[in-house]
C-alpha cells in the first residue's frame, strides 16, 4: 500500500468517526504516517499527536488481556460479586495503579475498589 492510499484510508475512517480503525492503522504505520502527516485531516493529526505523546512518555497501551480484566472487574462490581472481584484483581495490582485503567472502570467498580482500598479515592472538587 502506498502512503497516499494509507493517508486517504485514515482520513476516510476519521471522517466516518471510526477512530479505532484509524488508530490501529496509524499505530501499525507510525513511521509513514508521521512522515506524511501534513496530508492528514485535523482529527487524524490529533490521533497521531496523542499516540506519539503516549509513545514518547513510555506509557504502554492496554493489552487485550488488560481490557478483558477491566471488563470482568466491571461485571463483578455491577453484580456486587465481591468474591469474583477479589479473585479478578488478585495479581493485577499494577493494572489498577495505571491512570488509564480508571477511565475504563464503571462507577460500581470504582466505589467498591475504593472501599476495599485497592484504588485511591477520587478527589471531589
Amino acid at each position: 500500500m502506498e502512503h497516499k492510499e494509507l493517508i486517504a484510508i485514515i482520513n476516510k475512517l476519521v471522517d466516518e468517526l471510526d477512530f479505532i480503525s484509524a488508530r490501529k492503522l496509524i499505530e501499525e504505520n507510525m513511521e509513514w504516517v508521521n512522515q506524511y502527516r501534513v496530508h492528514l485531516n485535523s482529527n487524524a493529526r490529533e490521533i497521531l499527536a496523542f499516540l506519539k505523546h503516549k509513545l514518547d512518555s513510555g506509557e504502554k497501551p492496554l493489552t487485550k488481556s488488560d481490557i478483558a480484566t477491566i471488563n470482568a472487574i466491571n461485571m463483578y462490581a455491577s453484580k456486587f460479586d465481591l468474591r469474583g472481584l477479589k479473585l479478578t484483581i488478585k495479581g493485577k495490582e499494577q493494572l489498577l495503579l495505571r491512570k488509564e485503567t480508571l477511565n475504563f472502570l464503571n462507577t460500581d467498580a470504582k466505589t467498591l475498589l475504593e472501599s476495599m482500598g485497592t484504588i485511591k479515592k477520587e478527589s471531589q472538587e
